[in-house]
């Protein structure tokens, strides 16, 4: 990130810039920094856009090879064509020497790092990852917000809020401009003010329901269920993400039992050192072997409803009473 926010203080830019990883909100900030870098504003003779995965490589590689329309360089964005997947050779190729006044900027959610494409962009350009923040880092960039704002909040509102927002910065940019509204007329957000304003993310709400079986509170497990429903989860969207959290648990489980600290079971899993921790509390609450027969008993319900034996929200309802009891 510090070499593109160099490039554009010094307006000395690369060709080829690849924008990839988990963290939506990141990348979309630098794409829309570049593009406006790089191009005057207004000008959409010399900016194209590509997004998906049929874009025609052909279609690319033509309109690199136009000349910019009285301008000193032609900016090409693709996004999510997963190109750095499957099917880039061609742009590969193109790009080892590409006309001298075209400039790419590639953003991607997953890339292959041994695929000819990636290798071409990181040897001729730039390539920077934006992962999911840590914990430090999101509470710095929430905190740099709430200051410019003239708003003061403690550690726990801080803690509570992301628990209700989870570390997506798209999101928690959304919850934040909320907050504001909300507490315009106030000097400090309190943990009433995230409570009565911010929405909880399904996934807390899932990880909230598992927390409630694990400790055989029934009722709270099953009042979350129907929140979920209330606010149009499909039932089997529902099964899909308890079996998902019983299943990460597994591997959080497993790999604490290794002796691996929470910070490297965030990695190994996909998860931030901050969430990663919830888990292994989580995962403290459940022996490995009722973790493997919940999966089991996750595969039954999702067969029974796949085979009419049951309907889907009683089978899923059935799952909780079982594994809260």
């Amino acid at each position: 990130m510090q070499r593109i926010n160099e490039d554009i203080k010094s307006g000395q830019f690369r060709q080829i810039y690849l924008l990839y990883g988990e963290e939506a909100y990141l990348r979309k900030q630098y794409r829309d920094r570049l593009k406006d870098a790089m191009t005057e504003d207004g000008d959409t003779m010399n900016y194209s856009y590509f997004e998906g995965k049929d874009i025609s490589v052909g279609a690319v590689i033509d309109l690199a090879e136009t000349l910019p329309f009285f301008a000193d360089r032609r900016v090409i964005v693709v996004e999510n064509s997963g190109f750095f997947k499957h099917g880039g050779e061609q742009l590969a190729a193109y790009l080892s020497e590409p006309a001298e006044s075209v400039y790419f900027v590639f953003v991607e959610t997953e890339i292959d790092k041994r695929s000819k494409l990636f290798k071409t962009v990181s040897s001729k350009g730039i390539a920077v990852e934006f992962p999911v923040q840590n914990e430090a880092t999101l509470k710095k960039w929430i905190l740099g917000i709430l200051k410019r704002e003239g708003k003061q909040i403690t550690e726990p509102a801080l803690n509570y809020f992301l628990e209700k927002t989870g570390t997506d910065m798209e999101n928690i940019r959304k919850e934040l401009e909320k907050l504001m509204c909300y507490c315009m007329e106030k000097e400090a957000v309190r943990e009433q003010d995230i409570e009565a304003i911010c929405t909880k993310r399904v996934s807390s709400h899932i990880f909230d329901m598992i927390n409630a079986i694990a400790e055989k509170q029934q009722k709270k497990a099953l009042d979350l269920y129907y929140d979920l429903l209330a606010l149009k989860e499909p039932a089997m969207r529902i099964l899909f993400l308890i079996t998902r959290q019983f299943n990460m648990l597994l591997q959080v489980k497993e790999l604490k039992g290794k002796g691996y600290d929470n910070k490297t079971i965030g990695v190994k899993v996909g998860l931030s050192p901050f969430i990663a921790g919830k888990y292994v509390t989580q995962a403290a609450k459940f022996r490995v072997a009722d973790l493997r027969t919940a999966l089991e008993a996750c595969v039954e319900a999702e067969e029974s409803v796949k085979t009419g034996k049951m309907n889907d929200i009683m089978s899923v309802e059935l799952l909780i009473v079982r594994y809260s009891l």
